[in-house]
């Protein structure tokens, strides 16, 4: 008989993901990378656009695996941890509601609320081109149009482009293109806003190693910072995705931007089934 793997399928604003606990995904006898993309896989496996494994660590009350579609690790996922974080707490890997998890960008500090939704502390954005990392103008030629743009990370490389027209058409025809251009070593995930008001944007983002996602948490904070500098919103902005909204406050501005930035959303359980090999 097949092995068959228990695992739980979650999302936030419809950024979906594959839980699944590390003794269940050793029975499948596979590497972590080969079998996040078979389970991520929308025809083939459950389909997702990331798998997380909780893991111990003595460096922070938890961590974990996470794992792109397309089998590359991310330094950080702001939805993924909202869905993570209620994932914990509620099979009782962790006792108590606000906790630590070291990720690849270092430690964040997810609190999970009482109406349900989970308030993450991302962390300080980064600018230094060189930490980002980003080797280039702020101004980059993509299929003979020019962008004003700004980098940030959240742990990951974003490229936060205001524009015009609506966002999701501009991230299909300009997304791949920007994700593996020279100027970002590493990749980059790019965001492409429209501004509604002082403190509404709409965004779409297009993920380095898995396209256009419904929502993405970081960019989402990278979107913030980038408006904050740019005089765009006030620090505190409704950011209106694909797949929903999600609140992201940050108290930095241009004279200071050692400040740390705030997601709040949304993260339901799809379902939880047995995955047969």
């Amino acid at each position: 008989m097949k092995n068959m793997i228990k695992l739980t399928k979650m999302q936030g604003c419809g950024n979906d993901f594959v839980v699944l606990d590390y003794e269940e995904f050793k029975k499948c006898g596979l590497e972590m990378s080969e079998f996040a993309k078979k389970v991520c896989d929308r025809h083939f496996g459950v389909g997702a656009d990331g798998m997380i494994i909780p893991k111990e660590t003595s460096q922070a009350d938890i961590s974990w695996y996470f794992y792109n579609s397309d089998g590359s690790t991310a330094q950080m996922c702001g939805n993924g941890m909202r869905c993570f974080s209620k994932y914990v707490w509620d099979n009782k890997l962790v006792d108590k509601k606000s906790f630590s998890v070291l990720t690849e960008a270092g430690i964040i500090r997810p609190e999970i609320l009482d109406d349900g939704n989970v308030r993450v502390d991302m962390g300080i954005p980064i600018l230094e081109d060189k930490k980002i990392p980003f080797k280039g103008e702020r101004r980059i030629n993509i299929l003979d149009k020019i962008f004003d743009i700004t980098p940030v990370s959240m742990g990951n490389p974003h490229c936060v482009i205001f524009v015009e027209n609506e966002p999701i058409e501009m991230a299909e025809k300009y997304g791949p293109y920007i994700e593996k251009h020279e100027y970002f070593p590493e990749k980059t995930n790019t965001e492409f806003v429209r501004i509604k008001s002082r403190s509404e944007v709409d965004l779409c983002v297009f993920e380095r190693g898995c396209g256009i996602t419904l929502a993405c948490g970081t960019g989402a904070c990278a979107t913030v910072t980038a408006c904050v500098l740019n005089n765009l919103t006030e620090q505190k902005v409704k950011v209106n995705l694909p797949g929903g909204a999600v609140f992201v406050e940050w108290q930095g501005n241009r004279e200071n931007t050692n400040k740390n930035i705030f997601l709040i959303g949304p993260c339901e359980y799809s379902f939880v089934a047995e995955y047969m090999l």
